[in-house]
This record gives structure tokens, C-alpha cells and sequence, in this order.
């Protein structure tokens, strides 16, 4: 079987730059090109990594001011990419991304990850897409002023919160004003952590491809966080497209009784050829969570990507439908977005 070690990356969501923060503050080492973490710029070299988005993670329930928090990890991705101009450079369309291609530098796209680092303010959205943020989740695991997850909260001090799929609470008036907006301007809207009602409003109310950045398929592993076969087939009728998540908890339902915790290639490709069949081999992309999951992951970091290509291609992929997946896909979608 041949190594598929030389074909490029682009992966939809990481969080990289919350995690580098967060270890900064602790007064560990590391910095973006050369850490102990899922990926810097060295792993990704040697990965073949064409495009990363970098998340601004924002926790709603241990950050109390979010706007600065995300404020503060924008600060953090540009000025830890900033000395690697050599190696990667900020995209803000698509013209960047080819230039990057043609120089042979590997290229940063900025997203967030908690639509509610805007507290509901639409000038504040327009203030990250200034800032160069082309991708944005609406929520994250709590309701916020956009809408909210899969995700409930009993009432109680102590009560655990409850994954489940919620039907009914779609979008607020103002997280219909952000996903217009958001359209507008040509940031892309990321449904990945939006409960199923929230989905499908993000159907009714927009009119260009989306994406769900980090989301399975629930028919393999039943998680909420993952797309119903019906979401993922509207998903590849509109043009958009879902990263394959590398948690273990959304690629399994359980491991000796109890959480996954290893995360295997073969049990991400499962989920690709369900997905395949489902709406075609257009719709898959890569979205990793790299750095954010604490899963054993098959690929120790993403220097070893290309064993997720060994993979597909042992289950029957064709190389093109491998490249569509590790890449193609994804970069058509931003051709046609940014």
C-alpha cells in the first residue's frame, strides 16, 4: 500500500492558542513553533499542512469578561505568529491562501470558537471580522445570546449537566441577525456545538454553504455533538462541509463501559464512509479539536497525520477522495466563501 504521508492538510478547528494561553498562565514553556501540544509549526511542516484554523476558545463559565478574553487570544495568535513569517502567514480570503500555496508557506485562518464572545453585539462581530475572523461557532457547551447546545443544565448546585438533543430552542432574534450578518460579510457560520434546533434555523435563515467544523456522524457514535444523517445530507445539498472530530467520545458511544478514551483512525474513517454514503464524498473535511481533547489519540500529535491517509486508503478510499477529504473540500468551500 503506498504512503500517503505527502498529502496536504487543512484542518478546520484546533485549539492551539487557547491551550498555549491557558499553559503560559501556569508558567509552562512552549510557544507555536516548537510546544508540547498537538501541533506547532514544526509538526505541522512535517505533516504537510497546507491551512490550520486556529480557534479562540472561550470558556463563558470561567472567563467573566469574554469579549477581552477573546480579545486577548487574538493578541496571542498574532504575535506567536508573527516571528514565522517564513513558514506561515494570516489569511483573510482566498487570494491569500493561494499565495501562500505558491510560496510554499502554510497558511492561518482565524475562527472562533463561542459565538458568545460578542455578547450579542453585532458591532463587536464586525470588530473580530476586522481582525481578520473568518469562521465563528455561535455556542460553545452553554447557552448564550445567539442560541444554545445540546447540552442542558438541571437546576442545582450540584447537578451534572445532561447531553441531549435539543428540538426545540432555536435561534434567538439576535442570533438570526448574526448569521445574516455573518453572511454579509463573508464570516463563515460554524454550527458544530449548536443544538439540533439551532441547526436547522441556521437552514432556514441562511443561504450560502456552512460548515460544521468538528462534528461526526450521530448514526456511528450517538453523541449530540454529531449531525444526524438528515442534517448531514442538507448539509452536502447546500455546498457545506463537516470536519471529522478525533475525540474519542464522538467517535464511539463506549469503551469498556465507560467514556472513549483512545481515538483510533479506523474508527474516524467508519464515519467517513457512513458519511459518504449519506451526502457524498464532498461533504468531509477535516476538523481535528487537536488540542482540544484529551483523548489518546491513534496520531500522537499532527506531525502524523498522513497515518489517517494509510488509513482511508486501507479502507477503500481513492487517492482523490483522500485529497478531497484532507483538503480539497475545504479549500473549495473557501474559495467559494472568502
Amino acid at each position: 500500500m503506498e504512503n500517503m504521508s505527502y498529502i496536504q492538510a487543512a484542518d478546520m478547528h484546533c485549539d492551539t492558542i487557547s491551550e498555549l494561553f491557558e499553559r503560559r498562565k501556569r508558567g509552562e514553556q512552549g510557544n507555536l513553533f516548537s510546544n508540547h501540544c498537538h501541533i506547532d509549526l514544526q509538526k505541522m511542516r512535517k505533516g504537510n499542512y497546507v491551512l490550520q484554523n486556529f480557534a479562540l476558545f472561550t470558556h463563558l463559565k470561567r472567563e467573566s469578561k469574554p469579549f477581552e478574553y477573546a480579545m486577548e487570544l487574538t493578541d496571542v495568535f498574532y504575535e506567536e505568529l508573527r516571528p514565522y513569517s517564513e513558514w506561515i502567514k494570516v489569511v483573510r480570503n482566498w487570494q491569500d491562501i493561494e499565495r501562500n500555496r505558491r510560496e510554499g508557506k502554510m497558511s492561518a485562518l482565524l475562527a472562533i470558537e463561542e459565538g458568545g464572545v460578542c455578547c450579542g453585539n453585532l458591532a463587536y462581530l464586525r470588530d473580530f471580522y476586522r481582525l481578520g475572523v473568518r469562521m465563528m461557532t455561535l455556542t460553545w457547551n452553554f447557552p448564550n445570546e445567539l442560541g444554545c447546545p445540546n447540552r442542558i443544565y438541571p437546576e442545582g448546585a450540584d447537578s451534572e449537566p445532561i447531553w441531549v438533543s435539543d428540538t426545540q430552542n432555536g435561534l434567538t432574534e439576535t442570533g438570526i441577525d448574526f448569521v445574516r450578518e455573518m453572511e454579509r460579510l463573508g464570516m463563515i457560520v460554524d454550527v458544530s456545538h449548536l443544538n439540533d434546533a439551532g441547526i436547522w434555523d441556521v437552514f432556514r435563515y441562511t443561504k450560502k454553504p456552512f460548515v460544521a467544523s468538528h462534528s461526526n456522524a450521530r448514526a456511528i457514535a450517538g453523541h449530540p455533538r454529531n449531525l444526524t444523517d438528515e442534517m448531514i445530507r442538507a448539509l452536502a445539498e447546500r455546498g457545506g462541509v463537516a470536519g471529522i472530530n478525533f475525540c474519542a467520545s464522538f467517535l464511539k458511544d463506549e469503551e469498556n463501559g465507560g467514556e472513549p478514551v483512545h481515538s483510533y483512525c479506523r474508527d474516524m474513517v467508519i464515519h467517513m464512509k457512513h458519511m459518504k454514503q449519506v451526502g457524498g464524498i464532498g461533504c468531509i473535511g477535516l476538523g481535528s479539536d487537536f488540542d482540544g481533547i484529551t483523548s489518546i489519540v491513534e496520531m500522537s500529535d499532527c506531525s502524523s497525520i498522513g497515518l489517517l491517509a494509510d488509513e482511508m486508503s486501507r479502507q477503500g478510499f481513492t487517492l482523490s477522495e483522500i485529497e478531497a477529504v484532507f483538503h480539497g473540500n475545504v479549500l473549495r468551500l473557501y474559495q467559494e466563501l472568502l
